[in-house]
């Protein structure tokens, strides 16, 4: 890297077992420096998939709105959301809503829709007691340590998302399509290729086929990019995965993987991704005003469970549509 480059022009701490961290002394105008060393930042991101910048001072919703306008522009609005979120305006939200103590194992965000968010960004208002990271793990390298005829059936075959909407799990039509008017969200599905069903009780069921490995669009390389493990039945705590097939039966889950072939995926299939996520795991604890980029496509990233109060606002930015995102090839309704 040329000396002249963008990310050369900032001094990042890279660690070993961490996102790498670019500590700044607090600016009187947090939204104007990050607007300044937009392109540096970003480069940084390109260059390692991630960058946690330290020292910046985010205290208030409005401000961390004003930073991630400056670094990324118009804020994508979240559609399809797996757990409600509260809206701090457009574009802006806060974390997933979650069981503090259950972690979010890692996944790329929205990863299972056509338009996927290129680039993500936190912002930590407020720090939890212990815990409650949000860590990250290089795609790329995920990949290469798979096993070679996992990958390559998930790659060749894609992989299966199932949802059933309620009021009491996960996000409701509204929170998920932005409507809960019937017709409205049939007109979404037919154009996002999400194949559904109504329910007797007037519920919906939705499946939808995305691929699980993706080229980078700016370096062309391969990553596995799905939510394959983390929307999976058997990375839920056993108790609330008995619970959930008591009340709601095996095919009604809130939501659930499958191959592409619609074979159903073993628990140890699970246990086995989240065990090489986690090998490749870098983490470094909140800490209040911090604010984190992450390239959604390169690097997947997680929420550990926590105690105490966490206040991490999030945005969506730079919409991707892969050209090797498999859809469903026939969507139907029944």
């Amino acid at each position: 890297m040329s000396s002249s480059s963008p990310a050369s022009l900032l001094e990042v701490e890279l660690l070993p077992d961490g996102p790498p961290i670019l500590h700044v002394d607090t600016p009187g105008d947090a939204a104007g420096w990050a607007a300044g060393h937009r392109d540096a930042l970003r480069a940084q991101v390109t260059e390692h998939g991630a960058l946690l910048v330290r020292g910046l001072g985010l205290r208030e919703t409005d401000q961390a709105g004003a930073v991630f306008a400056a670094l990324a522009g118009g804020l994508m609005t979240e559609r399809e959301a797996f757990a409600p979120r509260k809206s701090h305006g457009p574009g802006l939200y806060s974390s997933a809503a979650w069981p503090n103590n259950q972690p979010m194992c890692m996944h790329h965000e929205l990863s299972y829709t056509l338009e996927v968010p290129g680039l993500m960004l936190f912002a930590c208002l407020s720090a939890p007691g212990q815990g409650g990271a949000t860590a990250v793990a290089d795609a790329e390298r995920v990949l290469q340590a798979l096993p070679a005829t996992l990958s390559e059936r998930f790659e060749r075959e894609g992989w299966l998302l199932t949802r059933s909407y309620n009021d009491e799990i996960g996000a409701s039509l509204e929170e998920s399509f932005g409507t809960d008017d019937h017709a409205a969200v049939e007109r979404y599905c037919r154009t996002h290729a999400i194949d559904f069903a109504w329910q007797p009780d007037g519920s919906l069921r939705t499946r939808q086929r995305r691929a699980a490995v993706v080229r980078h669009p700016k370096t062309g390389r391969r990553c596995w990019f799905n939510q394959i493990a983390f929307l999976n039945e058997w990375t839920l705590a056993p108790d609330v995965r008995e619970y959930l097939v008591d009340e709601y039966g095996e095919d009604g889950l809130p939501f659930n993987t499958r191959f592409g072939d619609d074979s159903p995926i073993g628990e140890d299939v699970v246990q086995l991704i989240n065990s090489t996520y986690e090998e490749h795991t870098r983490r470094e604890p909140w800490q209040p005003g911090d604010l984190m980029l992450v390239d959604n496509i390169r690097t997947a990233h997680s929420r550990e469970a926590f105690t105490g109060e966490r206040q991490v606002l999030v945005g969506m930015a730079e919409p991707q549509r892969l050209p090797d995102s498999g859809p469903t090839p026939e969507v139907s309704s029944r």
